[in-house]
């Protein structure tokens, strides 16, 4: 059996198992629509917003391959994973819920995938000349 296979057998026995767990809640339908709305992020905006970004990068004569395409599809799902509390109406009742500041904490991991980017870029330039 190859690698692709045990993988494979893998990935399906832990979505059988995510979907038992999914059964055992007192209310699945709520998780279902939950993950529902994650697919239709991703589907929605994420992918296109990366295709968008590649497609304009490629041409501009850029090739995004590698170390940036990667924070692209980080940079996507960071941003995928935080707007629920980015985009929340005003403050909590509770104010324990959502205690930080979630778009300043968005903003530097952002620019940290920006920065690291950058670095990778410059360096692997520097090494390609040497």
């Amino acid at each position: 059996m190859g690698f692709r296979h045990v993988t494979g057998a893998l990935g399906l026995l832990c979505a059988a198992w995510g979907g038992w767990l999914l059964l055992q809640q007192p209310e699945p339908w709520r998780i279902a629509v939950w993950l529902g709305g994650a697919v239709v992020v991703h589907d929605g905006f994420v992918a296109p917003l990366v295709f968008a970004v590649g497609s304009l990068a490629a041409a501009a004569g850029l090739r995004l391959r590698g170390v940036p395409r990667a924070a692209l599809i980080v940079a996507g799902s960071l941003t995928a994973i935080a707007l629920p509390p980015l985009l929340r109406p005003g403050p909590a009742a509770n104010p324990t819920v959502l205690p930080l500041d979630y778009l300043r904490n968005w903003l530097l991991a952002m620019a940290a995938i920006a920065l690291f980017t950058v670095l990778h870029a410059v360096l692997r330039s520097l090494t390609r000349r040497t």
